[in-house]
């Protein structure tokens, strides 16, 4: 019996697509062998993962100045990266911190060029993005970032900001493939895999060819961009059981109708909380500015307090509903409810929201 998962990431992924993972588990196509055991050099693992691309340019409308790239480390090791390969010569990059992943890349970024901090939420404790309007941005900065869904917080940009001819880049860890992507709107794209498309251990970069082939000089090889692209993805052994299962998110995204369908579906699910919530009478509270409400992580409050909380998680886990607890440094509840996240899943979390309302 399968559990309802909530968790933020490492998250469920689609039944139909681990199921697709253990019939090939044993023997990949009648290699005779596991994606797990195969060499990467190997034709049958160059297939896997010259589809995987091909999948993934096809499903974003990735343009072909764009490099695709599958790197290890997740989405943190990027926050190093980045810099390094924007800034080879360090500079100013501009940071929009709206909530706790923002606020690292920001720090991170500090150890190798000048970071500023253009405008943050912090004051409505990362409830909200401010307005672009507000933002301190410097004259010829190497980039700006922002996070474009904090998972932590459940806030997320709804649109993308105009910054001119200052490379955007974007972390979208907890909303990568959840909407469409005008992809030309950015400088790099980046993100960890294990929330909204494959198992743990892989970050994409989708990055514009002009922004690299200068490094820091203190970069590690495996952060350089260029070498990366120039030997695709595979300079040295690259997550390949990673990859494997995110080509086969992609295939099955472009099944369900491309990223417009996805959005309708999270939108669809997305609604039926948040109408949980805001129709509670106050029993249940989302602290995040309604225009700015993530589709993928829905934090909330119990409007009666910390005990009350702690009998609702641990009926809700009782009840089938997995790693509802919020994040630690924040409490309450939280919902994650990605692409892999059945409609039928989010329905059965607002009956009991309404179940436990009645009894408590």
């Amino acid at each position: 019996d399968r559990k309802w998962n909530f968790s933020a990431g490492p998250a469920c992924l689609p039944l139909d697509v681990l199921e697709d993972c253990k019939e090939d588990l044993i023997n990949y196509k009648g290699t005779g062998m596991s994606v797990m055991e195969m060499s990467h050099r190997g034709k049958d693992f160059m297939k896997i993962a010259e589809e995987a691309e091909a999948d993934l340019r096809e499903l974003v409308g990735i343009p072909d100045n764009y490099k695709v790239l599958f790197l290890q480390g997740g989405a943190s090791s990027q926050f190093s990266a980045i810099p390094m390969n924007l800034a080879p010569e360090g500079g100013v990059a501009d940071f929009i911190t709206t909530g706790a992943w923002g606020k690292k890349a920001f720090e991170e970024a500090g150890k190798y060029m000048e970071a500023n901090q253009a405008a943050t939420s912090k004051d409505s404790n990362f409830s909200t993005i401010p307005d672009v309007s507000d933002w301190n941005l410097t004259e010829g900065a190497k980039f700006v970032h922002i996070c474009s869904n904090e998972t932590i917080g459940g806030v997320e940009f709804k649109d993308v900001p105009d910054t001119g001819d200052v490379p955007l880049v974007a972390d979208m860890s907890s909303n990568y493939l959840s909407k469409p992507i005008d992809v030309e709107k950015y400088g790099i794209i980046y993100g960890g895999v294990q929330k909204n498309i494959g198992p743990a251990g892989m970050a994409i970069v989708i990055v514009r060819e002009d922004l690299i082939g200068k490094t820091h000089p203190l970069c590690p090889t495996m952060f350089d961009y260029a070498l990366m692209a120039k030997n695709d993805s595979m300079y040295n052994t690259p997550p390949c059981w990673t990859m494997y299962t995110s080509g086969l998110v992609f295939k099955k995204l472009i099944k369900m109708g491309g990223l417009e369908a996805v959005e309708k579906m999270n939108q669809e699910k997305a609604k039926l909380l948040y109408d949980a919530i805001d129709n509670s009478d106050g029993y249940y509270n989302n602290p995040v500015t309604k225009e700015y409400r993530s589709l993928m992580n829905v934090p909330f409050t119990l409007g009666g307090g910390e005990e009350l909380e702690k009998k609702f998680l641990k009926e809700a886990a009782a009840a089938g509903m997995e790693s509802l607890k919020g994040h630690r440094s924040v409490g309450g509840a939280r919902a994650s409810i990605y692409n892999a996240m059945p409609k039928e899943g989010v329905q059965a979390l607002v009956d009991f929201m309404a179940d436990f309302k009645a009894a408590n």
